[in-house]
């Protein structure tokens, strides 16, 4: 293992005293690609647990305040602002997930948006497994961030 990034071969968090705090935001997106059962599920609302959707929402929130918990050598952030978006998209079976992130901190928010979404996909995938294991969980990606040192951010593709 190559240690020399490591500060005295220790694993370590970024030093951010010297920086100063600006406003940062981040959004991601992820999806959860539906089976035709949980897709039925979903749209009959849920199978058992409640809203699907709604649900995730609230998790995806809730993920994005955890995040340094979670991610060992993340900051704590004081979040100024999450929001979360959880759609269905029927034609293409599956579930889109945005979450954006806003802080005024030393460091960015890249990492609560991702934990956002991913944490959102994982709550849609539990309280659908009952009408099917199959889901699958792809393209959680940052889309975009802005401030700090290295400016602004903006994924080209297109999803």
């Amino acid at each position: 293992m190559d240690l020399t990034h490591f500060k005295d071969g220790r694993p370590h968090m970024v030093d951010v005293t010297e920086k100063s705090a600006t406003f940062r935001t981040a959004t991601a997106e992820a999806y959860v690609e539906l089976t035709e059962e949980a897709l039925a599920a979903l749209e009959k609302g849920g199978v058992g647990k409640g809203d699907p959707l709604t649900v995730a929402q609230l998790a995806g929130i809730m993920g994005a305040k955890k995040t340094s918990e979670l991610i060992p050598l993340c900051h704590p952030l004081p979040l100024t602002g999450v929001e979360v978006g959880v759609e269905l998209e029927r034609e293409a079976k599956r579930v889109r997930i945005e979450a954006t992130v806003r802080t005024k901190a030393e460091t960015g928010v890249e990492m609560e948006a991702l934990t956002a979404c991913a944490v959102a996909a994982l709550t849609v995938y539990d309280m659908l497994k009952a009408a099917s294991k199959g889901l699958v969980i792809s393209r959680v990606q940052l889309l975009h961030k802005a401030g700090g040192k290295s400016g602004e951010w903006r994924r080209s593709e297109a999803p």
